[in-house]
């Protein structure tokens, strides 16, 4: 691709850097840009510029937020004693969306993945056996993506906190396996949330 100006080709070059976005797509995002009002792409670049010096991410559950508690943990109407463990932000606005969860979140940060160098000391897994006992929490429900990792790090957590008493289950399977969670509509996530499994059915009873 040739460029006449090579500030339109360092744009473009920027744009290609964010995830799903090709060289073509990034061209037209630039020349889109080019097309606005100075005061409206000033205001764009403030708000990606203020998002990543400001945001913060809640000292309870990891979620992104403007505070150090973000406004799910501080909604005193939601069940402070159900927990939703999630892998990324994007699965707790995936869950959000369906408007049938109505706990709190655990954001893990990832899944474990040897082959990928993810350990568990890599994930918020230790926060979250300590959020267990000082909430008291009653219900961990793992709303991990169906993929091997997923298993493995749901296998991992279930029996670190076997001996607690904390009911655990996980969504049901109506996500195909080897799916990612973010993907999933949001009719087939929310029956997956309400008709959500004990984790022993899951696995087997191995526990």
């Amino acid at each position: 691709m040739s460029f006449s100006s090579s500030l339109l080709e360092a744009a473009v070059n920027e744009f290609a850097k964010l995830p799903g976005i090709g060289k073509k797509t990034a061209l037209r995002l630039a020349l889109h840009l080019l097309k606005q009002k100075q005061e409206e792409v000033t205001f764009f670049s403030e708000a990606v510029n203020r998002m990543r010096k400001e945001i913060k991410f809640c000292r309870k559950c990891f979620n992104v937020s403007d505070t150090e508690v973000c406004n799910i943990c501080s909604n005193t109407s939601r069940k402070q004693r159900i927990v939703c463990v999630v892998e990324n932000i994007r699965d707790v606005i995936a869950i959000e969306s369906t408007q049938q969860f109505s706990g709190l979140y655990h954001v893990l940060g990832g899944v474990i993945s040897p082959l990928d160098g993810v350990g568990p000391d890599k994930l918020t897994i230790e926060t979250l056996l300590s959020r267990l006992q000082e909430d008291e929490v009653e219900e961990l429900i793992f709303a991990l993506s169906p993929t091997i990792q997923g298993d493995t790090t749901l296998f991992y957590i279930s029996k670190k906190i076997k001996e607690l008493p904390v009911k655990i289950t996980t969504i049901a399977r109506g996500i195909s396996f080897g799916g990612e969670l973010e993907y999933a509509d949001e009719l087939t996530l929310a029956r997956s949330i309400q008709n959500r499994q004990p984790v022993d059915h899951y696995i087997g009873g191995s526990l």
